[in-house]
C-alpha cells in the first residue's frame, strides 16, 4: 500500500511539473497578460484561496457531491433491475434510446425558469448527467453478468434479493465506478458552464467574472481551483473503488 502511494505521489510530481514547464514556455511564447505563467497563478491562487475563493470552491464541491450521490441512488437501482429483467428492459429500452443521446446541457434554460438561479437548477442538471451515464453502465453491466454465475448461486438456494446483492451488484461495480469517473469530469465541465451563466457563485462564476474584470490572475486561480475539484473527486472515486472492490487489485 505504502509503495502503491509513493508510486502515485511520484507520478503527480512529475506529471505536474511536466505541466508547469510546458505551461511556462506557452506563456513565454504566447507573451500576452491573457496567459500568465505558472507562478503568477499560483500565487494568485495561495492568495485568493485566503480570502474570496474558497467559498466559490465549497458551493462548487457542493453541487456536483449532491448531484454525483443523488443520481448514483436513482440510477444504480433501476440499470441493475433492468439489466436482469427483460420484461422491463424491454419497456424501458426505447425511453432511454431516445433521451441518453440528447446533450441534457441544452435543459439548462428550462430549468433556469423552472428551478430559478439558485443551486438545485445546477444540481438537477448535472444529476441527469450522472443518472444517464450510470443507468446505461449499469444496464448493460447487470445484462453482461454469466448466466452460470447466478445460476451456481441460485442452486444453493439464493432468493432474488441474494442474487442481487451477491452477484449483481459485486460484478458490476467495477464497470460503475468507472462510469462515475467519466461521468464526473463531464460533471465539473457542465458545472463550470451552468455557473457562469446563472448565479453569482461557484468557480464558473469566479473565473467569468474575473475573466470580465481582465484579471487573469485571479481568472486562472478559479482555473486551478476547478482542476483541484476534479482531481480530488477522481482520487476519491478510485480511494473508494479500491477499498469496494479489493478483488480487481489482487496482483497489481
Amino acid at each position: 500500500m505504502t509503495g502503491s502511494l509513493t508510486r502515485k505521489l511520484v507520478g503527480y510530481l512529475g506529471a505536474a511539473l511536466v505541466l508547469l514547464v510546458g505551461w511556462q514556455l506557452l506563456s513565454w511564447a504566447v507573451g500576452s497578460p491573457a496567459l500568465p505563467g505558472p507562478l503568477p497563478a499560483l500565487a494568485a491562487f495561495v492568495t485568493s484561496f485566503a480570502t474570496d475563493l474558497w467559498p466559490h470552491l465549497l458551493s462548487s464541491a457542493r453541487r456536483v457531491l449532491a448531484a454525483i450521490a443523488l443520481g448514483t441512488v436513482l440510477a444504480v437501482p433501476l440499470g441493475l433491475v433492468l439489466g436482469r429483467s427483460p420484461r422491463l428492459d424491454a419497456v424501458a429500452a426505447p425511453m432511454i434510446f431516445l433521451t441518453y443521446p440528447v446533450p441534457k446541457v441544452v435543459f439548462l434554460p428550462v430549468l433556469l425558469i423552472l428551478l430559478g438561479l439558485g443551486d438545485t437548477s445546477k444540481i438537477v442538471l448535472i444529476t441527469l448527467i450522472v443518472f444517464f451515464q450510470l443507468l446505461v453502465t449499469a444496464r448493460d453491466a447487470s445484462r453482461a453478468i454469466p448466466p452460470g454465475s447466478v445460476l451456481s448461486v441460485r442452486s444453493l438456494g439464493a432468493g432474488r434479493a441474494d442474487v442481487f446483492r451477491h452477484v449483481v451488484f459485486p460484478a458490476t461495480l467495477p464497470d460503475i465506478f468507472t462510469a462515475l469517473r467519466i461521468g464526473t469530469g463531464t460533471a465539473v465541465a457542465v458545472l463550470f458552464l451552468a455557473e457562469s451563466i446563472a448565479g453569482r457563485t461557484g468557480l464558473g462564476y469566479y473565473i467569468v467574472d474575473a475573466w470580465g474584470r481582465l484579471s487573469y490572475d485571479a481568472m486562472f486561480a478559479g482555473i486551478i481551483g476547478m482542476a483541484l475539484l476534479g482531481v480530488a473527486l477522481y482520487e476519491a472515486l478510485e480511494f473508494a473503488e479500491a477499498r469496494m472492490c479489493r478483488w480487481t487489485r489482487v496482483g497489481r
